[in-house]
This record gives structure tokens, sequence and C-alpha cells, in this order.
């Protein structure tokens, strides 16, 4: 049982640090994403889903260490390109800039409030799981039938939503019972998810808002 007043706090810079080199690694992988022949997209999704449920899986027993986070935000980085270089070709360059620049200051924000409130928000974490298999779901249903433009953009606000949620829960979740040093690279798998889903699906609604001008 954790208690508030005890919460460990020293490491969450440790967590920001291993978030940051996430994101810059995440960024190279995008880059090395040019190289990768289109045949591989599929197969390294494959395995970016089953490194996520291992550590999901494992997250109760045994912490990941820092060359699984790093690996996998790499390979998330290059099956991240095939969908910035579908939007950089169908809507430009600068919607893409302002979907990321958009992405840094809402997740900031969501951040400095989260870890600055005095509310436990770890109410929101039943409601979001629930809500991120729906979208899950959702996902999976619309590879075998494509959804409607106003479905899709309906969806995409509904994952910003959510992921917006776990941006607030990741942070005061970290505030509120302090992070062991075993937990910084976990954390920071979780701050990573929250910042490129939240990405993903505010590019698409950029993406979608474009197309139709």
């Amino acid at each position: 049982m954790y208690v508030q007043h005890t919460a460990n706090n020293s490491y969450l810079p440790s967590v920001l640090r291993a978030f940051a080199l996430s994101l810059g690694i995440a960024f190279i992988g995008t880059m090395a994403g040019v190289f990768i022949p289109p045949a591989l997209f599929l197969p390294l999704m494959l395995l970016e889903l089953g490194m996520l449920l291992f550590a999901f899986l494992l997250r109760r027993k045994k912490a990941i260490g820092y060359t699984f986070l790093y690996v996998f935000t790499f390979i998330s980085g290059m099956t991240t390109y095939p969908i910035v270089a579908h939007y950089l070709a169908a809507i430009g360059p600068n919607p893409v800039l302002t979907a990321l620049a958009t992405t840094t200051v809402v997740f900031t924000g969501l951040a400095v409030y989260a870890s600055t409130t005095k509310r436990d928000l770890s109410f929101l974490g039943g409601m979001l799981m629930a809500a991120l298999l729906a979208l899950i779901a959702i996902g999976i249903f619309s590879l075998i039938w494509p959804l409607s433009s106003n479905a899709m953009l309906a969806f995409s606000f509904i994952g910003v939503l959510v992921f917006s949620g776990y941006v607030l829960f990741d942070f005061n979740r970290m505030k509120q019972y302090g992070v062991s040093p075993e937990e910084v690279p976990l954390m920071a798998l979780n701050l990573y998810l929250d910042f490129i889903n939240l990405f993903i699906n505010i590019l698409r609604i950029f993406g979608i808002l474009g197309s139709r001008d």
C-alpha cells in the first residue's frame, strides 16, 4: 500500500530524461524508416506489438530495462514513418509540424497540471483502460471495414481525449506514489506511448481537416 506523504519523487527527473531520450531515439527510428522496405513494416509492427504485450504482462513481476525501452522506441519510430510520410505527402510539412507542436504544448500543459494539482487522479485508471480497449477494438474493426471520414475524425478526437487522460493519470500517479529506480524505464515507456499516440491522433485530425480544404 502506498502512502502519499512518503512518495519518492527523486527519480522523476530520471523518468523525464529517459522519456526525452526515447523521443530522440524514436525520431532517429523515423528517419531510418526511409530506408526500410515496405514489406518489412508489418513484421516490425507485429514485433512492436509483441514487445508491448511483453512489457504489459511483466509490469507486475519484473521491471523492463533501459535497453528494452530504447529498442522499443527505435522500432516504434520506424513504424511511425509510414504514417508521417503519408501525411507529409497528403497535407505537406507545415500541418505535420503544427501537429507536433500542438502535441508538445498539450502534453506539457497536462503534465504540469497533473504534477502540481493536489487531487489524486488515480480514479481515471479504470475508465481510461476501458476507453483504450474500445479504441483498439474499433481500430481493428476499421482495418476490415474502413471508417468514413467523419467517423475517423470522431475516433481521432476520442483518441486525443483518452491519451490526454493518460498523460494526466501517469504524471499524477508518479507525483502521488513516487517512482522507484527499477520503475524508471517503464514510466518513461508509459509517457512515450502517451506522447506518440497523442501525436498520431492529432496528426490524423489535421490530415482529415486539411484534406477537406
